[in-house]
């Protein structure tokens, strides 16, 4: 098994030497994958670029092993990836993505630390039933909330709407079909009255994939929209928002110990 090249990721266990990482920083975009390795990480080599995959293995500068991987962009693409993940020896991911603020007071250029999500995706329920909880890990996801402290990071800790659609499920009309099925019309204001903080679309199968598979899952996004005034991504603040979120992630991951977690 550790000899074995996983099919999607494109690496196997043994690629990732004698002592292997536990914990993977993982991004929907392989740009990101490969910008957090090469500016944040030490000693990094490619692991694969497979199927626009990226994977990269380096250090932390306090010496930690760690994976810098791309997730694709949806559920579908996350499940296979993490899977893949798992049987390689991977224990904590920290997802690093973007969003958009369906609450006034969440602003764009700030992040949101999800502590759970109300996961609306039909691929998720190949994991676990609708019903079973979408939940992040509390000790990582602490972890993350002091790292954003720590660097004085706009920060908010949150329930998160995973979907599985950009336009339609995130209520856009903006797009090539200006029609939205009646169930999704004012969806975000439902959304917003719940108290729900972001949309985004991979964090309720993550962290449904580490209830059901016994992993550690957490996730911080960038908030690139703000969705109570606008459908539109605001370019002019997105890479401080993005790298924000970063910063928040390689902060936690450097200084979060396994033995922190309660089993």
């Amino acid at each position: 098994m550790d000899n074995k090249m996983l099919y999607h990721i494109g690496f196997s266990k043994e690629d990732l030497g004698k002592f292997p990482p536990e914990i993977a920083l993982l991004s929907g975009d392989p740009q990101r994958a490969n910008f957090i390795a090469h500016t944040y990480l030490q000693d990094v080599r490619i692991l694969s670029e497979n199927r626009g995959l990226h994977s990269y293995l380096g250090y932390l500068p306090n010496g930690k092993k760690i994976l810098s991987a791309t997730s694709g962009m949806g559920a579908p693409s996350l499940s296979i990836v993490v899977n893949e993940l798992v049987q390689v020896g991977i224990r904590q991911i920290i997802r690093i993505g973007t969003c958009g603020s369906i609450q006034p007071h969440i602003s764009v250029g700030s992040i949101v630390i999800s502590k759970g999500a109300s996961c609306r995706q039909g691929a998720a329920n190949d994991i676990a039933p609708v019903e079973y909880p979408a939940i992040a890990d509390p000790f990582l996801t602490v972890a993350l909330v002091k790292a954003a402290q720590e660097l004085k990071i706009e920060h908010y800790l949150g329930i998160t709407a995973s979907v599985d659609t950009f336009y339609e499920g995130q209520e856009r009309t903006n797009s090539a079909n200006p029609y939205l099925i009646r169930s999704l019309e004012r969806i975000t204001e439902e959304y917003r009255r719940l108290n729900i903080f972001n949309y985004e679309m991979e964090s309720g199968m993550l962290f449904k994939m580490a209830g059901v598979y016994n992993f550690v899952a957490a996730a911080v996004c960038a908030v690139i929209a703000q969705r109570t005034m606008s459908e539109n991504i605001i370019l002019s603040t997105k890479d401080l928002a993005i790298n924000n979120a970063i910063l928040t992630a390689i902060h936690a991951a450097t200084n979060f110990q396994s033995d922190q977690i309660l089993t």
